[in-house]
């Protein structure tokens, strides 16, 4: 494994790596792309990452460069990925994940389809298919509006994925992973497929990697190059084996009302078939029960709306899931790549 060569082909094109680097960029991704190549060549042993936010405060963390190659290598092995095989490189690389396309490029010596993450995919080249793609839920969302889907393997990551776009994805031949992945495991740890005869509910850890649980219930990656060869995560799970789990929520969004926890995911994901706009599930004190439900819709006030919303409530949820309010709100809170942020949803239902 070269962690280091001296050419990366993009579009088709061999590129010297000294010579890109002297390139002036014609837009603020593209530069930001730059930045990510010289510190990859740079002196250090690591580089650094600025985590999402989605689960706590935004932090900046250093990843060793080797850690964070052998990341890329498990996903080249896993999509038997081969040296000219195309992949789509559409992410910002401010983040893990399109720091990983180009790190997988490099190491494996695919040829990098280079595009502003806010394309339309629209001029895509369509000589040949593109072996491997990773997206976030809005950029999905682009491609299946394209006349016709070109990539063979789609990897979906950023946030949850609702269920009419998993709907969606039965219709077309792309084989669609969803990613369970976080910066300080330099991305997905592991896979889950999402349509075709083999898709799955369940989690498959790469290679190399395995799970447990800890008293909480919540997960525990095992893996080489962390320290003490293990993270902690605050992710409630259910494992039927030591590579293979389902995610439930996370255990600092509970609900507990009437002395009944609940995981606002599992009460979103019930919902998320049939509700018009988009929406979360959060909480208020109670007096009664020490937390009420409360389901936040985005959108203007609408009382026949909210009727529509109340029927498909007391349809899809149980009686002690049925929201006690159903309130609007201009714009539900999320995290720069698309999560609901539920701290910043506790703080505007406390007001």
């Amino acid at each position: 494994m070269e962690l280091f060569p001296s050419h990366i082909s993009i579009n088709g094109q061999s590129e010297n790596i000294k010579e890109l680097l002297q390139q002036k960029p014609n837009s603020e991704w593209e530069q930001s792309w730059l930045e990510f190549i010289e510190e990859w060549y740079n002196a250090n042993d690591f580089i650094e990452v600025q985590t999402s936010g989605s689960t706590g405060t935004p932090k900046t963390i250093t990843l060793k460069k080797d850690f964070v190659a052998a990341s890329a290598l498990r996903t080249i092995r896993f999509f038997n990925l081969y040296e000219g095989d195309r992949i789509l490189h559409c992410l910002p690389s401010r983040y893990i994940a399109g720091k990983l396309m180009t790190v997988r490029a490099l190491i494996g010596k695919l040829d990098m389809l280079l595009v502003d993450p806010a394309s339309d995919f629209t001029n895509l080249p369509t000589d040949k298919p593109i072996k491997f793609a990773a997206m976030v839920i809005n950029q999905v969302t682009k491609y299946l509006a394209l006349p016709e889907q070109n990539i063979k393997n789609l990897l979906i990551g950023g946030s949850a994925i609702p269920k009419p776009l998993e709907e969606q994805l039965q219709q077309i031949s792309t084989k669609c992973y969803s990613s369970y992945a976080m910066t300080e495991t330099a991305t997905h740890i592991a896979l889950r497929k999402l349509n075709g005869m083999d898709k799955t509910e369940s989690y498959q850890c790469l290679d190399d990697i395995s799970v447990e649980l800890d008293e909480r219930d919540c997960i525990r990656i095992l893996m080489p190059g962390l320290e003490n060869g293990a993270i902690q995560t605050n992710d409630l799970s259910e494992i039927e084996d030591i590579h293979h789990f389902k995610v439930l929520g996370r255990i600092d969004n509970v609900i507990i009302s009437g002395g009944i926890k609940f995981l606002p995911e599992q009460i979103e994901e019930k919902l998320a078939k049939d509700l018009p706009l988009p929406y979360a599930i959060g909480s208020v004190p109670d007096k009664h029960l020490g937390e009420k439900i409360i389901l936040l819709i985005e959108g203007k006030v609408d009382g026949e709306v909210k009727t529509i919303i109340q029927n498909h409530c007391t349809k899809l949820l149980s009686k002690y899931e049925q929201p006690k309010d159903i309130r609007f709100i201009e714009k539900l809170p999320r995290t720069e790549n698309g999560k609901i942020d539920r701290k910043k949803l506790k703080m505007i239902l406390k007001n």
